[in-house]
């Protein structure tokens, strides 16, 4: 393992590169170097400007793919982060090759992720500083404006004929200072129909629908039915455990998440629209 350190921000590598090439995107900020999915990512500030770096291709501390898998991975997400724009997703701006290296630059969005990326693995998630667990302290309205955020956006990858794959707390993000939801790490999405060819797929198992975790299965909108109402748990309930003891929007929403995050997929409403309609009713 190496360390390295540009401009007072440290952070660590299993090999030894040449990173001069980050300095066209200005100064360092911060990094963030312990994801499992082979990227490491920078935040960069340049004549004022904040940009969020990521880049596939080096030998990661945390990674389970190997560098070249990571950039297949990243150079397929490109097109998902086109098709896919919507006003709480963040902005894809250019991307391009650096020898064995790809690199996606994105439009800095302020806010904190749900999954405490890096604290959570040392402390719990009910930690009152962290982010979920302020998040969770909002007043019912602004959670629930988070939530139809979140909901537009499904609303979305369903009409553009996508399943959202790995969609978990680590893709939302919340901007506690202006009230805003910002939608990240969408590079699993996929488009429809798509079969699980892994078994376990990618994600949280407190998203993933069974049908996730069996070979050959289909995942299409019914299985992204199942990953918003588990969202809805982790929004204004428990998305460890559905219950109602935990809930705090309400008995009619409570039925109308528990309905989309039901095991069995006949139970499950049948397209991410009847749900939101569903769920905009009851609001």
């Amino acid at each position: 393992m190496f360390d390295y350190n540009i401009d007072g921000v440290s952070f660590k590598l299993n090999e030894q590169r040449d990173l001069s090439f980050l300095s066209k995107y200005g100064k360092m900020v911060c990094a963030f170097d312990e994801n499992d999915s082979g990227n490491i990512s920078f935040g960069m500030q340049k004549n004022g400007l904040k940009h969020f770096i990521k880049v596939a291709g080096l030998l990661t501390t945390s990674t389970i793919r190997k560098p070249n898998e990571a950039v297949l991975a990243l150079k397929e997400a490109v097109p998902v982060y086109n098709d896919l724009k919507h006003p709480a997703l963040i902005e894809l701006i250019e991307h391009s090759c650096t020898e064995d290296l790809y690199v996606a630059v994105f439009k800095w969005a302020n806010g904190e992720c749900l999954f405490d990326h890096w604290n959570f693995s040392w402390r719990p998630k009910s930690h009152p500083q962290s982010p979920y667990s302020r998040f969770k302290q909002l007043p019912l309205e602004r959670r629930m404006k988070a939530f139809e955020t979140i909901c537009s956006f499904f609303r979305l990858v369903a009409r553009k004929g996508y399943v959202a794959i790995d969609f978990y707390d680590g893709s939302i993000m919340y901007d506690f200072d202006n009230d805003v939801t910002t939608i990240c790490d969408i590079d699993f999405f996929s488009k429809a129909p798509y079969i699980n060819k892994m078994g376990k797929m990618w994600g949280s198992s407190r998203f993933m629908s069974p049908e996730e975790y069996e070979l050959n299965a289909a995942i299409d909108e019914i299985s992204n039915v199942f990953t918003l109402g588990s969202a809805a748990f982790l929004v204004f309930g428990d998305e460890r455990e559905h219950s109602f003891e935990k809930w705090s929007a309400g008995e009619e929403s409570f039925d109308i998440a528990a309905k989309a995050a039901s095991p069995r997929r006949g139970g499950r409403y049948r397209s991410i629209e009847e749900f939101c309609r569903a769920w905009e009713k009851a609001r």
